[in-house]
């Protein structure tokens, strides 16, 4: 055990001593083990509550498989590297797994850091409640809290409800069609959201053909290519309506094959819709639907779905101002990727890269040397990527994108030089019809001639930049960019004679929540 082990243990066990002595409940003293050691040692709810226990490893694991043992099912697979893991926060248990370590603590998986009802639809507070049916004297018979609320879901989840949901977003999808403005507004985010929760709900509950699983995965693949050059919420609305029709069929448990294809794709329609959110500016919901499908990705148990989602996850506080949680998300995806060929393999070191050079801004030697190993590991894991993988913006990871994000992470550190050679090589990776990836690598070109002190230079790129830009074009996430430049410039030169110039062509056209007409990969 390390000196840090130790001392959580030691602290652990104090608190339960005197909790123990004043009477308290094993949950409640495992609550307080979670406030006082999570903050000291990172402990995780589910570890507190086998501290509180005051047991270990090996005794969780024995109790699990006695209680299989008694419930007739195989004996199963978990052991204590796997218990760890789920401590350590790097996985997280299968319904059937999370279900008797509830049964173990006695308590619900929220008390255990997991949202959602238990498969086997009761609590277990209660001593000898251990099966998915009820057993015969109970002692009380009336609904508590979490009954009524697991009846509140189900009242939510009602087929009416789902229907309406879906005519909104057609409604939304027919007025989009027609060239109509339409305002993401309450009524559609409510149907967004009512759809996720939905698909939550039915991954811990669950015949379809494989015809109509092809079809779906078809579909799913479709929306990946139409992801770069689809306006974001006309495609929110088509990926939705698939999502929907996936979480219908998964309704009823299918044959493990199916139901493993079916979780497949929810995964990669939320993490998708996850990407959609950002693009419209919507870091909640993005999270909740990236929470969604890790969700869907831990029960195919494939290493390479969950670390693309959890890289994908990385970049909403990379973009809304929490660098150092996209950098621990980035490691994460990049440990859940292990030595598997995949997409997270080259992603998540580029969000490292990017995520230390917010952090630490230009100019240290050993931040630069840092973020410049993780770019180099990114270029050998995007050289062994498969090459389905390498012509999939959104599912996998394309030549394009590595070049574009390497310029930019080398752009905050400072690397001037080196970062408009990669960025103009980036540049010829684009076609004739893609404009909002371009316009921000050229936004970073005009960066790197500030960083170089040629303002003049820089301020001539950024404003034939944003005036050679259509009638809305000009993304929030794109205009944010541009005044970035003319920030840079302020800070070397405030009285530049050709700044004001550059601010008035930026204000000439404001953004725009319609300005978002494509997918963006930043």
């Amino acid at each position: 055990m390390s000196g840090r082990q130790h001392r959580e243990t030691e602290l652990a066990r104090q608190i339960r001593a005197r909790g123990l002595a004043a009477g308290r409940s094993s949950a409640q003293i495992a609550e307080e083990i979670y406030e006082k050691c999570g903050a000291q040692f990172g402990t995780t709810r589910i570890k507190g509550h086998r501290l509180a226990h005051g047991i270990a490893l090996a005794d969780v694991i024995e109790q699990v498989r006695a209680l299989f043992e008694r419930d007739a099912k195989p004996a199963p697979g978990i052991g204590e590297t796997l218990l760890s893991a789920y401590e350590s926060g790097l996985k997280r248990p299968g319904p059937e797994y999370l279900h008797y370590l509830c049964t173990v603590y006695r308590v619900e998986p929220v008390a255990l850091g997991y949202e959602g009802p238990c498969i086997c639809g009761h609590g277990h507070k209660m001593p000898g409640v251990v099966r998915g049916d009820l057993q015969e004297g109970r002692p009380d018979t009336s609904p508590g809290p979490r009954e009524l609320w697991i009846q509140q879901i189900d009242s939510n989840s009602s087929a009416a409800g789902g229907e309406e949901d879906e005519n909104v977003l057609r409604r939304t999808l027919l007025g989009l069609l027609a060239g109509s403005t339409v305002a993401l507004d309450g009524q559609v985010l409510g149907s967004v959201e009512s759809i996720r929760r939905r698909m939550d709900d039915t991954l811990v509950s669950a015949t379809v053909s494989p015809a109509m699983l092809d079809q779906w995965e078809e579909a799913t693949v479709g929306f990946g290519r139409q992801y770069m050059n689809t306006p974001p919420l006309r495609l929110l609305c088509d990926v939705l309506l698939e999502f929907s029709a996936v979480r219908k069929a998964m309704e009823r448990r299918q044959p493990v094959d199916l139901q493993e294809r079916l979780c497949r794709m929810a995964a990669q329609l939320a993490g998708l819709s996850g990407m959609i959110m950002i693009n419209l500016g919507d870091h909640r919901m993005a999270r909740s639907f990236f929470r969604t499908g890790r969700t869907a990705a831990d029960e195919t148990g494939d290493r390479a779905l969950r670390a693309w989602v959890t890289a994908r996850e990385a970049l909403v506080p990379l973009y809304y101002g929490d660098p150092r949680e996209a950098l621990n998300l980035a490691k994460k995806s990049r440990d859940m990727a292990g030595q598997t060929p995949c997409a997270a393999q080259a992603m998540a070191p580029v969000v490292e890269a990017r995520a230390l050079a917010m952090l630490s801004g230009a100019g240290k030697k050993d931040v630069v040397d840092q973020a410049k190993r993780a770019l180099s590991r990114a270029r050998a894991a995007f050289s062994q990527m498969p090459a389905v993988d390498q012509d999939d913006a959104a599912f996998g990871y394309t030549e394009r994108q590595l070049y574009f994000h390497q310029g930019d992470a080398l752009v905050r550190l400072g690397q001037a030089m080196e970062a408009d050679l990669i960025l103009e090589q980036a540049l010829t990776k684009y076609g004739p019809s893609d404009w909002l990836d371009p316009t921000l690598i050229k936004l970073d070109r005009a960066k790197c001639k500030v960083i170089e002190g040629d303002l003049q230079e820089a301020l001539r790129i950024a404003r034939v930049t944003v005036e050679g830009l259509g009638e809305g074009c000009r993304p929030d996430i794109l205009m944010q960019r541009a005044y970035e430049v003319a920030k840079a410039v302020e800070s070397k030169d405030p009285n530049h004679p050709e700044l004001r110039a550059y601010l008035d062509a930026l204000h000439a056209a404001p953004a725009t929540e319609a300005a978002m007409p494509r997918g963006v990969d930043v």
